[in-house]
């Protein structure tokens, strides 16, 4: 009788774990959707077809100024739809399935602070993440297209919608066309699922522990939101080259039907080695979105404990 309990509460905290993640997640994601756009921008531009025969955005001020100016102050919103319907899923499950790779690798009586408790906890989110990719990967890719769409009005822009983006990559590519760049996002997943999670279950471990052997503190909003500010920006900076060649995989241009190793090479002979780091000022303030959602996530989540 006590299994089937034990499996009852892990299956309502998994579902928990979905909805509260998810939530929060799209919440944070349409706040920062702008700064998310000015990022893709800046970072595609070189190779993406779409953006080639335009004046180059010159850095995060001239594509703020620039953006509404030619295509409306709404374009910055363009893409968070599928955005947060990719998100929703993607944090959902990231944190459901880190909890339930948590749960079978990192022992309960580990201290927190320590080496092994670091890398068990590296491993769960890693795995997480690859785990979590494999199911919304499509999403992303056409998430990403929609995105860096510049076309002023709906009638000169390439993709209408999900559907209308999802049909024409089919038509042009295949279904294999909806997971260009795949194997470098799963390497790029693990790696920063790996800080995200590791770092930050690590960190809120320590600072729940206190000095001195003193009781147990619980974190508050601002800590827990400090903590994952930290650990986001360690995380996206770590990863950024290979979200910086996945994306260029992800759109029409030079890179779309490179491998992964081809891509890294044109990029880095045609733009040096700072051309694999374009946008990457703008993902950093990027990164308050992502550091929201985990603060969001471990705040509302205490309230279904």
């Amino acid at each position: 009788f006590r299994m089937v309990q034990d499996a009852v509460h892990k299956e309502r905290r998994f579902i928990t774990n979905f909805c509260v993640g998810g939530t929060a997640a799209a919440v944070s994601k349409t706040i920062v959707s702008p700064i998310e756009r000015v990022k893709l921008l800046l970072q595609v531009q070189n190779t993406y077809a779409g953006t080639r025969s335009r004046q180059r955005y010159k850095g995060i001020l001239d594509t703020l100024i620039r953006v509404p100016k030619e295509q409306g102050i709404l374009s910055f919103w363009r893409g968070n739809g599928t955005n947060v319907l990719r998100y929703f899923p993607t944090q959902a499950l990231n944190f459901a399935f880190n909890d339930l790779f948590r749960s079978r690798l990192v022992r309960e009586f580990e201290e927190q602070g320590s080496l092994s408790y670091l890398v068990r906890s590296m491993a769960s989110g890693g795995l997480a993440g690859c785990t979590t990719i494999c199911f919304v990967y499509p999403l992303d890719l056409i998430r990403t297209r929609i995105a860096v769409d510049i076309g002023e009005n709906v009638e000169r822009r390439e993709y209408k919608g999900i559907i209308d983006c999802a049909r024409k990559t089919i038509e042009s590519d295949g279904i294999r066309g909806l997971y260009r760049g795949f194997f470098i996002s799963v390497q790029l997943y693990f790696l920063y699922r790996s800080l995200y999670f590791g770092l930050y279950d690590t960190m809120r471990g320590v600072y729940e522990q206190g000095s001195n052997g003193s009781e147990k503190r619980t974190p508050n909003f601002f800590v827990s939101f400090l903590l994952a500010e930290v650990v986001t920006v360690c995380a996206s900076y770590s990863t950024y080259p290979w979200d910086s060649v996945r994306r260029r995989m992800m759109v029409k241009g030079d890179l779309s039907k490179a491998s992964s190793i081809d891509a890294v090479k044109k990029i880095v002979q045609s733009e040096g080695f700072l051309g694999l780091y374009k946008g990457v000022f703008a993902n950093l303030l990027r990164c308050t979105g992502s550091a929201l959602v985990m603060a969001l996530y471990h705040e509302i989540q205490t309230y279904y404990r």
